[in-house]
């Protein structure tokens, strides 16, 4: 089915599970994704409308959250118009699951119809649940298979998925993607015990899979075990290595870290778990740095932090985001903390997707100020990525003596004690430059920070006055 030759574009979604484009076809969907963006907003406008209109009838949530602002989806006529429609918050869905235990009354569909149960670790307060629909579930593994196909994965290779099999939604969002691709998959997990990362080393040499995802931090873990079992990285044949759940595929020296070490693609996606499907920010074989926003999967919107009125295309905000095919906990303007810039301009690999240049690279609370300036964590990694000497891992330290802030950055050198003078000096001037601020560096023996096995943690804020990154 076709709508204004937009292939497959109806509300409630379903796609034609037969259906695989020819393996040279660089598009899954050519007319989508390559269409004039005019005439697809458009069509996502209609699509908005009907996706408001959906909440507003099954979701108490959304319909007292609009009454109280003083609009109805017949309202939004215009994106000027949907951009007054008041934000969602991660809190504010915490509190829907405490009132109507367990998923909240944004959930839009009936208990029996839920499919998945996915949700947060709850590590600093209650977990949030998702709850995933039958049919939503199908419709994730569509468009998420459709973006691995414009990563360059094809029906027939295998993809190790090296990611928490848990609550966490990126492992099983990848592997059902691949599997609906009509990929080998294989579902090896991250981090459930020690040794762990050893006997991924084993399997990937086995299997020479061609896709791999992870985290950016599992990656670099996983070369320096495999070079301490004195395998490289690049024997295992790595073509396509995609990644979410933090910042760093983006990052330029932190994505040539990893594509050195395995001599692969490296390709960055993702959002927000409670966005699934979050691979709707993505790079492509064509266009591999940063991501594509996929427009006709999700809706993204990059906002002024403050007003979350869209920013023009050049500047930086942060990314609010809608569903368009979500039947089950549809997020309509969620406000996702991120930080990010978008552009408008010819990608290379033909889509006509707005992108983000550097991806998303840090969140608005993982912000350091010190002395009046804003540090990101992920600059600090950038940075020493590229410093002669880093032995891999590093910790932030940030202190205050009675109204002074300090900053000691505490980097692994792989160099002995006697000549890391040069290490120690080119760390404190460098630093000094990129941020802007006065720093403390210190050389400290490699291997001194334990490597993660799924998300890394460096910051240590020690004010009282900030949460840790």
């Amino acid at each position: 089915m076709t709508t204004g030759q937009m292939e497959e574009w109806r509300f409630p979604s379903h796609y034609n599970q037969d259906y695989l484009p020819e393996k040279d076809q660089p598009y899954w969907f050519p007319h989508r994704e390559t269409m004039d963006p005019q005439e697809r907003d458009a069509a996502v406008l209609v699509r908005l409308r009907e996706v408001m209109e959906y909440a507003y009838a099954h979701s108490g949530f959304y319909k007292n959250k609009w009454d109280q602002a003083g609009l109805k989806p017949a309202d939004i006529t215009s994106f000027e118009a949907f951009e007054q429609v008041p934000v969602v918050t991660k809190q504010e869905l915490r509190e829907s699951q405490a009132e109507h235990p367990p998923f909240g009354d944004y959930t839009c569909i009936d208990d029996a119809e839920i499919h998945h149960i996915h949700g947060t670790s709850g590590t600093t307060g209650m977990p949030t649940a998702f709850a995933l629909g039958r049919r939503d579930w199908q419709v994730i593994a569509d468009n998420q298979a459709r973006i691995l196909w414009g990563m360059g994965l094809r029906p027939g290779d295998t993809v190790f998925v090296a990611a928490l099999f848990s609550l966490y939604l990126g492992s099983w969002g990848a592997m059902t993607a691949a599997e609906r691709l009509g990929c080998k998959v294989l579902p090896f997990g991250a981090g459930a015990g020690g040794g762990m990362t050893a006997r991924a080393v084993t399997w990937l040499a086995r299997t020479k899979p061609r896709g791999f995802y992870a985290t950016p931090s599992y990656a670099l873990r996983l070369a320096e075990v495999a070079e301490a079992e004195k395998i490289d990285p690049r024997e295992f044949g790595l073509e396509v290595m995609f990644f979410s759940g933090e910042p760093g595929a983006s990052v330029p020296k932190v994505r040539d870290a990893i594509a050195n070490a395995f001599g692969a693609r490296v390709v960055d996606c993702g959002t927000m778990a409670e966005m699934t499907p979050f691979m709707s920010a993505a790079a492509t074989q064509g266009t591999p740095d940063g991501m594509l926003l996929w427009q006709d999967i999700v809706w993204h919107e990059v906002c002024d932090p403050q007003t979350f009125r869209r920013v023009p295309y050049g500047d930086e905000g942060t990314p609010v985001y809608t569903h368009l095919e979500r039947t089950s906990q549809p997020m309509i303007r969620l406000a996702s903390g991120d930080l990010t810039r978008w552009t408008m301009e010819d990608n290379p690999c033909g889509r006509t997707y707005p992108r983000l240049p550097e991806g998303v690279y840090g969140r608005i609370d993982d912000m350091i100020t010190i002395r009046g300036e804003n540090v990101y964590p992920i600059e600090i990694d950038n940075f020493l990525r590229g410093l002669d000497g880093y032995g891999g891992e590093h910790q932030v330290v940030v202190t205050r003596t009675g109204s002074m802030d300090e900053m000691t950055v505490r980097a692994e050198c792989r160099y002995p004690d006697g000549d890391r003078a040069d290490f120690a000096r080119a760390g404190r001037e460098g630093l000094q430059t990129v941020l802007g601020i006065r720093v403390t560096f210190e050389p400290v023996d490699a291997n001194s920070f334990t490597r993660a096995e799924h998300k890394s943690r460096r910051v240590d804020d020690q004010r009282g006055i900030a949460r840790n990154a």
